[in-house]
């Protein structure tokens, strides 16, 4: 073999060692995400009953001890416990496996890029952790309340309608509202990113304020139930948030210019 041959493949191992050491530095962070997940999962189903007593709290609160919920498939209250360890996995594993795809990325990012992330990656829980407090104190209690006033307790022609809701529809209701506010929470973010790329500016959102709204509506529409309380409920806070926005992209284009 002559000396270039040898250089040429001295220099191919020496790109393929690299590459495999990437490969399974990543595999070793997934492998760490699926673990922490699967313990998480096991943690969130063994206090799941007490997970699911905090999530019917509002329920409760507003009917009083006399309410009831119930389960109809002999099945039924053991899958709704999964669905909550699952949630709850989810909850705790997606963070943390953001937070190992950011440990891999880092080496090869500079200093201020690095920097520029990070509020990202503290912004983005928090929100969303805002988001989940405020469906739980706020608006479950306020459309609670809608959906119970629609009940019939009346002693003519003995006529009564009560609401008993299945254990698995309950979840269902709060984990769709979470997940939706939680989405919309994430505004500020996704719209500083777009404005640190160049891609928006504050005065694009200026002008498009008004599609905004329509636009806002229309996802809370599709994302809740159909309630107003719950339409308007995650549709002033999203506008509240595009507003915020457009504040941080004018400090953001402002610190650029400087």
């Amino acid at each position: 073999m002559s000396d270039i041959d040898k250089k040429h493949q001295n220099s191919n191992d020496l790109t393929k060692a690299p590459l495999i050491d990437h490969l399974i530095e990543l595999r070793s962070r997934l492998i760490k995400s699926i673990i922490v997940f699967f313990i998480v999962f096991l943690i969130s189903f063994y206090f799941s009953s007490d997970i699911h007593s905090f999530l019917v709290e509002p329920f409760f609160s507003i009917v009083g001890s006399s309410g009831e919920m119930i389960y109809t498939a002999p099945q039924e209250f053991l899958m709704t416990k999964l669905k909550i360890a699952f949630f709850g996995a989810s909850l705790i594993g997606l963070p943390y496996f953001v937070i190992q795809l950011y440990l891999f990325l880092a080496p090869g990012l500079y200093k201020n890029e690095k920097m520029a992330l990070i509020p990202y990656l503290i912004a983005t829980p928090f929100l969303f952790l805002i988001s989940t407090l405020m469906v739980h104190y706020i608006i479950m209690p306020l459309a609670l309340n809608f959906f119970v006033s629609m009940q019939i307790d009346s002693n003519i022609d003995n006529i009564s309608i009560k609401l008993l809701p299945k254990v698995s529809e309950y979840l269902k209701l709060v984990t769709s509202l979470i997940i939706a506010f939680g989405i919309c929470f994430q505004l500020p973010v996704l719209l500083t990113l777009l404005a640190k790329v160049g891609i928006i500016g504050s005065e694009n959102l200026k002008k498009g304020r008004k599609y905004a709204i329509v636009l806002t509506f229309l996802v809370a529409a599709f994302l809740t139930p159909p309630d107003l309380i719950s339409q308007i409920g995650l549709a002033i806070p999203t506008l509240l948030l595009y507003e915020l926005s457009i504040l941080l992209v004018s400090l953001i284009e402002k610190k650029n210019n400087e």
